[in-house]
Order: C-alpha cells, then sequence, then structure tokens
C-alpha cells in the first residue's frame, strides 16, 4: 500500500511541477451510466494519500490527487479540517506532504518543488536567507522534514553522482548517451545519474508583531550529511521521508543508508541506521550487526528509545521485515513483533513505552499495539487493509481500503479502547479472535471522498473461501462476484496471478489491477493467496524462492479447478491474468494450462529467465530468488529455476495472449513482452502487443490508463464471450 501511495503521489506532483501554471484540476463530475464501475469512473475517484494531526489545534490536513483524462495530468490538493465540526473544510489549496509547523495552525508543505508555510490562507515561501548565493538550495525539494523545535529542516534534494557525457565532452551538449562503468546504471525507471541525499539547514521565521502572522522563513546556515558521496538517503525507488527522523532534543538525526555503490550496491540489501548529531557532526552505526535490510527509524516521545524495521537476511528483499527497538543508554535491542509470524508493514510510536503497527494476517491488514516487553494486542478486525497516517494524543487517523473501497480516513480513539480493555491486557499476551464489533465499535469514518461515484454504482461482492492444496495446505483466495450476480447463470471466469512474488493478496485496491472493474463486466475473479505470499507464515511466504514453477503454480491450478465445481462457471471460458511475477505466471501457465484457459493477458512478466538474470537492476533479487546464475551448472537450484523459464515451453502455447509492458520499465525490461508476443506469432497463436513508451513497471499517466482498461476488457470479451 505504501509504495502505490508513493507512486500516485509522486506522478501527481511531477504533473503539478511541470503544469504549474495551468488551472489546478479540482473533483471530476461524472455521471456513470449502467450502475456498473467504468475506467472514466474509476479516474474520476479522488485518491486519499497521507493525513496529518495538529495536537495544537485538533485540525487534520490530508492530501487528496484528482486527475484529468482529458488534460492527461493530476493535481494534488491539501484540505485542512475540523472534524469535531463534521469534517468542516478550513481551507483548501494546492500542494503535497504536510506537516504541522507548531504555531496555531500553520502549516508547511511542498508545492512545485519548493517549501512553503501556510496559516489562515497566507503563505510564505521559504527562502535562502541574503547570505546564501545559491538558491537552487529552496527548489527542486523531493522531501522535508521539520525539526522538533521548527527551527531547522532537512531538505532532501536530487545530487549529481556520475560524469555525464557533457562533462567528458563539453562541445557535445546535444549527445544523449550515457556512459558507466559500473552496476546500478539504471534503477526502476532512471538511468541513476543522481542520488537523493538530505541537506540540514537552519529556519529562521520572522512575524509581524505579536499578531502571529508570519512575515517570512529564510533557510540559514546548511550542510549535506552525505556531501562527496554518492549515496543515498532516502534509497530508491521508494524510499521516502520516513528514512529519516528527528530525535525530541532537536539535535540528532537518525537516517537510512546503504552506503554502497555499483556492483556491491547491485548484489545487496544491507542498509543500516546512522544516528547523526548535527552539532558534531559525527555519527554512528547502530545497526551494523545486522546485514540485512534496516530502514525508517523513529525515536520515542521521550527520547529514550529508537524504533525501526529490519530485515535479516542480506540479499533477500522479502525477508520477514521485523519491529525492534533500542535503549539508547544501554544499547539494549528487543525484536517486537517476534510473535507474529509476519511482516510489519508500518508503526508508529504511541506513547514512551509502547508503539501501533500494521501487519497483514490471513489477507487483511490490521492495526496491532505492542508494549516494549512484547506484550501485543489487535486492534482492529475487518475485511480490509489499513494503513496508519498519524498518531497523536492517542487518537490514531488510519487510511483504510479495500477491494471495494478507496482509501478513505478512520479515527481510533486507543484511549478509550485501553479503558475497555485494561483488565484483558493485563492477563493476554496476544490474541487474534476478538469479534468484530468489540474491535470496530470505536473506529469513525471521517471521509466519504468517494460517495459520489459509490452511489451510482452496485459494487462486486468479496467472499473468502479456504481451498484444500495438492500437498494438503490450506489456502485462502479471495472470489470477486459480478454485480447483480445470479448463481443460476453461468459466468467467465478469470484467475488472478499476483505480483512481486512475495505481496499479499490482501484486501488492495488498486487504480489498474482493480477487482471491482474486472467483476463489472460480468466476471467473476479467482485471487488465490497461493504460495510464496505473506500473512500465512514465514514458511508459507518463503517456499517460493527457487521454486518459481513449483507448488506455487500448483496452488494456481488448485484455486481455478476447485472453484470451477461450482454450477455457475462457465469452465469453457476461462481466463488468467497478471503483472510482474503473475506475468511470468501467465507465460508459464501458457505452456502448462492443458487447455484450462481461453485467454491470457500478462503484464509486464518475465518470459526468459537468462535474460531476466542479466537485465535486471538489482541483482539481490535475481541471486535469491533464482538462486543463482545460469551458468553455475552444479547449482541444482539455480539449474531447476531456469529450466522452468517460460520461454522453454513456447511449443505448447495454443491460447491468445494479449502482452503488456511500459518501456521505462527497468525492473523487468520491455523486450521481454515483445519476445513473448513475437513467439507466439511465429507460432501461430492470436496475440496482441501493448507497449507504452513512456509507462515504467506500472501505468501512471491517465489516458495510459484507460487504454490499458479498455484493452484488458476488450481482450477478454473477444475471447471469452464471442
Amino acid at each position: 500500500m505504501a509504495a502505490m501511495t508513493l507512486l500516485s503521489a509522486s506522478c501527481a506532483n511531477n504533473g503539478e511541477k511541470a503544469k504549474e501554471n495551468k488551472v489546478p484540476v479540482t473533483k471530476p463530475q461524472i455521471t456513470i451510466e449502467g450502475g456498473r464501475l467504468t475506467p472514466k469512473g474509476l479516474w474520476a475517484m479522488g485518491r486519499i494519500g497521507s493525513v496529518k494531526a495538529d495536537i495544537e489545534t485538533g485540525l487534520l490536513a490530508y492530501t487528496v490527487s484528482y486527475y484529468s483524462v482529458e488534460e492527461n495530468r493530476s493535481t494534488t490538493w491539501i484540505r485542512i479540517v475540523n472534524p469535531y465540526e463534521e469534517m468542516e473544510v478550513v481551507d483548501e489549496f494546492v500542494g503535497s506532504d504536510p506537516a504541522w509547523f507548531g504555531n496555531s495552525g500553520a502549516l508547511a508543505y511542498l508545492k512545485g518543488g519548493k517549501l512553503y508555510i501556510r496559516r489562515d490562507k497566507e503563505e510564505v515561501e521559504v527562502m535562502p536567507n541574503d547570505q546564501m548565493v545559491n538558491d537552487q538550495m529552496v527548489n527542486d525539494i523531493e522531501g522535508f522534514l521539520l525539526s522538533p523545535m521548527r527551527n531547522k529542516v532537512i531538505l532532501v534534494k536530487q545530487v549529481k553522482t556520475v560524469s555525464t557525457t557533457a562533462d567528458k565532452y563539453p562541445d557535445l551538449p546535444l549527445a544523449t548517451g550515457h556512459m558507466h562503468e559500473d552496476l546500478m546504471y539504471k534503477h526502476w525507471d532512471e538511468w541513476t545519474e543522481t542520488a537523493p541525499q538530505p541537506f540540514v539547514y537552519e529556519l529562521q521565521t520572522e512575524y509581524y508583531g505579536e499578531c502571529e502572522r508570519m512575515k517570512s522563513a529564510k533557510l540559514g546556515e546548511g550542510f549535506n550529511i552525505l556531501d562527496g558521496t554518492a549515496f543515498e538517503s532516502p534509497m530508491k525507488p521508494f524510499g521516502g521521508i520516513e528514512q529519516l527522523a528527528w530525535n525530541p532534543n532537536n539535535e540528532e538525526i537518525a537516517y537510512t543508508c546503504r552506503k554502497k555503490t555499483g556492483l556491491d550496491y547491485a548484489v545487496s540489501t544491507n542498509s543500516d541506521i546512522y544516528l547523526f548529531n548535527t552539532r558534531t557532526r559525527e555519527e554512528k552505526n547502530i545497526t551494523v550487526d545486522n546485514k540485512g535490510y534496516d530502514t525508517n527509524p523513529s525515536y520515542s516521545p521521550d527520547g529514550k528509545w529508537i524504533a525501526w524495521q529490519s530485515m535479516e537476511r542480506d540479499g533477500y528483499e522479502s525477508d520477514e521485515n521485523r519491529l525492534m527497538v533500542m535503549n539508547l543508554e544501554t544499547g539494549e535491542k528487543r525484536f517486537l513483533s517476534r510473535t507474529m509470524d509476519t511482516n510489519v508493514d508500518e508503526y508508529h510510536w504511541l506513547d514512551d513505552t509502547s508503539l501501533v503497527f500494521t501487519a497483514c494476517w490471513h489477507a487483511t491488514t490490521q492495526l496491532y499495539r505492542v508494549t516494549l516487553e512484547g506484550w501485543t494486542s489487535k486492534l482492529t478486525d475487518g475485511q480490509w487493509d489499513l494503513g496508519i497516517g498519524d498518531v497523536q494524543d492517542y487518537q490514531t487517523y488510519l487510511l483504510g481500503h479495500s477491494m471495494q473501497q478507496a482509501n478513505e480516513i478512520y479515527k481510533l480513539d486507543i484511549r478509550e479502547w485501553l479503558h475497555k480493555d485494561s483488565e484483558k491486557m493485563a492477563h493476554t499476551e496476544i490474541y487474534y479472535d476478538q469479534p468484530f464489533d468489540t474491535y470496530n465499535q470505536l473506529l469513525d469514518q471521517l471521509t466519504h471522498e468517494n460517495d459520489n461515484i459509490y452511489n451510482q454504482i452496485e459494487r462486486s461482492t468479496v467472499v473468502p473461501r479456504w481451498q484444500k492444496t495438492t500437498d494438503g495446505k490450506d489456502m485462502l483466495t479471495w472470489i470477486i462476484y459480478p454485480p447483480h450476480f445470479d448463481p443460476n447463470k453461468k459466468y467467465p471466469t478469470i484467475l488472478y496471478c499476483e505480483g512481486g512474488p512475495q505481496s499479499p493478496v490482501s484486501q488492495f485496491w488498486s487504480f489498474r489491477w482493480n477487482f471491482m472493474m474486472m467483476s463489472a463486466g460480468d466476471y467473476i475473479i479467482v485471487a488465490p493467496n497461493r504460495r510464496g505470499l505473506p500473512g500465512f507464515g514465514k514458511e508459507w511466504n518463503e517456499e517460493i524462492s527457487g521454486d518459481y514453477g513449483g507448488q506455487c503454480m500448483k496452488d494456481y491450478f488448485t484455486a481455478i479447478d476447485e472453484f470451477c465445481k461450482e454450477p455457475y462457471v462457465d469452465k469453457e471460458h476461462l481466463g488468467c491474468v497478471g503483472a510482474s511475477f503473475g506475468g511470468f505466471s501467465v507465460y508459464w501457465i501458457a505452456g502448462h494450462h492443458d487447455g484450462r484457459f481461453k485467454a491470457f493477458i500478462a503484464h509486464d512478466g518475465i518470459f526468459n529467465m537468462e535474460m531476466q538474470y542479466l537485465e535486471t537492476e538489482e541483482k539481490w533479487f535475481a541471486n535469491w530468488d533464482m538462486g543463482g546464475a545460469y551458468w553455475e551448472k552444479n547449482n541444482k537450484i539455480a539449474q531447476r529455476t531456469f529450466e522452468n523459464s517460460p520461454h522453454r515451453f513456447v511449443d505448447k502455447w495454443d491460447t491468445p495472449i494479449l502482452c503488456i509492458h511500459g518501456e521505462k520499465d527497468y525492473r523487468i525490461l520491455a523486450n521481454q513482452a515483445m519476445a513473448a508476443f513475437d513467439a507466439a506469432k511465429m507460432r501461430g497463436v492470436p496475440a496482441e502487443l501493448l507497449i507504452f513508451p513512456d509507462e515504467n513497471h506500472w501505468v501512471l499517466k491517465p489516458q495510459n490508463g484507460i487504454l490499458w482498461q479498455r484493452e484488458f476488457r476488450s481482450w477478454l470479451d473477444r475471447w471469452l464471450k464471442e
């Protein structure tokens, strides 16, 4: 969820920066005919991205992005509301990344790559002071973090780290060639010539007399924590300001960094948490003993503890994500989420002695509380995924979504929950089976951003179904029924293959792989939590590594075969779709399905494993998941992986396939889809190729998104209905 939110916000912010002089996009007004969700209806939805509470005034600031399909752009708005007055809108303006400034409703935020402070509908741009010659320090800001006393600020900016062709040959300023002598020359969707780095500045504010109106805000003396290096903080491609933290005394910064470059960076996930003293500029690595992925530090309110998320094993990006804490005086470390057997997705300090966190278990993501002694209790339940927006004085603001609803903001009063459950907390270490009403009676839904859409459509029904796998295990599969489902009819049915490969099929909401959108075409969707997904224990999650063509594929066949026993399933018209590892799954199943399916759609999938091993930029992923290099002839795991490459089974392809890919996808290159398409055509198999020259591993531009949805539906209708 965090990654998707980040990319949605990034797309919106980039749109603002490039077109800041255009009229901002406002909430689209749309009429939906037929009572079913349409592609344009999906893109007319507001996308709530973050929420911040002001402990001083009680006001909330949250972001919502709106998209214009016609203009192919978006705008992100900050909305300030009073939650105690039925969410009365106090102010609304263009911007992103809101952070309360701690001055009776003053708010800091980004707009067009610049930092502003706003109060009472008046804004002040943060400018360089008179002694600063280089005013570029206040432009192209990608993130910021105010110090507790609001007299310092961290600004995240891109710093050039490699020489360009223009540097080497000044007489060729228009040459477009990229020159590199080491790995990680590309990452996600860009050529890596810069790195995000944190700059620390004094922040000087001036007011008009005693009226508290801000006159000016200026940056004073500053420095780059990573000056002279090519290291990243936050870390690409998805890291944000959550990877840095101020301690309460205003003098120390904790930051996340993988201090590696080139080949070393490409083969390792070993990042660390560094404590940096802004006065002495001395630093200390507090996770040097852990060789895996350490990130997202946060100090306790009293400054005595620091928490972070940690993976244990180097090179394994889907290792168990643990919640760790350390006593800053004694150095004692504790693994707080030990009892969970699943990942901690995000967390926040609740008070000096406890934290709240979210975790996925059995395909829903809920909120939990844990004390420094490790006593863990579940705070919510229900068929949804929850994310933490903000926590202030025991008021927890959550972002909740499901397969039926996009993000909305909820509030949970944890102080009231603790009062009701104080006796139980004294006798119980952890519990998961509390009745639904007991959990959620204290939850309040604060926003209803997209009720204008929901009120015009019939939503799909989502039902969990447990199935027995070929090795006798229990697998949870979501069944998404179309609107106005009639069990006396027969419906074409689609098997959905998840990507990741280790990302849960939880109650996620996607603006591309949207199950309400898919089922609106009178399709039933079968979405299994097959082997290799978190939320069902460590053993289940890890069974996919080095075995892409093994039990996980048997689980897919179990999911569709078991459900096909229902009388309302049209077994003669089955489809199979997926992206990333899901796209690999589609290509692999195309050569092994024994006539089950009549149509395939693969987006950004791996077709040739040997090429993927060399083409992908994050080599640690390929090494771990594939088991090694294809030239390691004595490596049985690696050889099994490459023997199961989908391209080896093209001789068995006999079913129409749509191949989709973005040319800016450097995780899985677009030539994978082109090769799969060419192979299908040369085999005489009906095929279509949809290439997006300006998209990465996802599809983020409005008109491309509409095109994607139309071609997706058209391909399925052509082969499963005609």
